[in-house]
């Protein structure tokens, strides 16, 4: 099984590449440009480091949201092409499990923040359950936007050691640590922040599962209207 994975859905722009439980390759940017200048680019050289047939993958794995309007859009439009293209299904990923899928195997529960501007973030609180040779991840909080008092309130109301992970994190830094009530820590750097490659590593694990979509069928899921949307009403 060989899974392309693209995340352009925050601050971060990846793509990679999984066969079976091997990561061939990932290419990862966290800088100044736009991510319409730096998807196509990186997916480019890396099939050329990796010399990859793109026929030979068995679906294209996208970040499917929440995140920002416009970098959702990017990855989404990009996946779309590749389907069609290519003739490959789409596998769904959403943005919070992906970021969540860095703490795999954990016994605490995972809360990765988006910031969603205006004190709010796109959170959801994930555990990961022992199953088989491996660990399945499951909802204990459903995804959604929320004001951060609401959210550490509803971390400490859990009662459970928990870890942040995320882009909304150095945003709200100083409110969990005067808030947090429970223990907790904070992912270092490199499991921090998206990654294609575990949008690309739960992909198979969606695609094994035949969770998939045509490429005419996917949309992102934004979870809320833009601010241009909310400032038409």
């Amino acid at each position: 099984m060989k899974i392309l994975g693209l995340d352009s859905s925050g601050l971060v722009a990846g793509v990679a590449v999984v066969e079976n439980d091997v990561l061939l390759a990932e290419y990862t940017t966290d800088y100044k440009k736009t991510h319409s200048q730096t998807l196509l680019p990186m997916l480019d050289e890396l099939r050329n480091m990796i010399e990859l047939d793109m026929e030979t993958l068995d679906a294209i794995a996208v970040a499917s949201g929440p995140g920002s309007f416009t970098g959702l859009r990017i990855g989404s439009a990009t996946a779309k092409g590749l389907g069609f293209a290519l003739k490959k299904p789409l596998v769904e990923v959403p943005t919070l499990e992906g970021l969540a899928w860095n703490m795999w195997g954990t016994s605490r529960l995972v809360c990765p923040l988006m910031d969603a501007r205006r004190n709010q973030v796109y959170t959801a609180v994930y555990e990961f359950v022992a199953e088989g040779e491996g660990c399945r991840l499951q909802s204990v909080v459903p995804q959604r936007p929320m004001d951060i008092a609401e959210l550490i309130e509803e971390l400490n109301g859990l009662n459970r050691e928990v870890v942040f992970l995320g882009d909304g994190v150095p945003v709200y830094l100083d409110r969990i640590r005067e808030q947090t009530a429970v223990p907790y820590s904070l992912a270092p750097s490199g499991s921090n922040r998206q990654r294609a490659a575990c949008i690309a590593a739960l992909g198979a694990v969606y695609f094994a599962q035949g969770r998939t979509v045509s490429a005419a069928d996917h949309k992102p899921e934004y979870l809320r209207k833009s601010q241009a949307e909310q400032e038409s009403l």
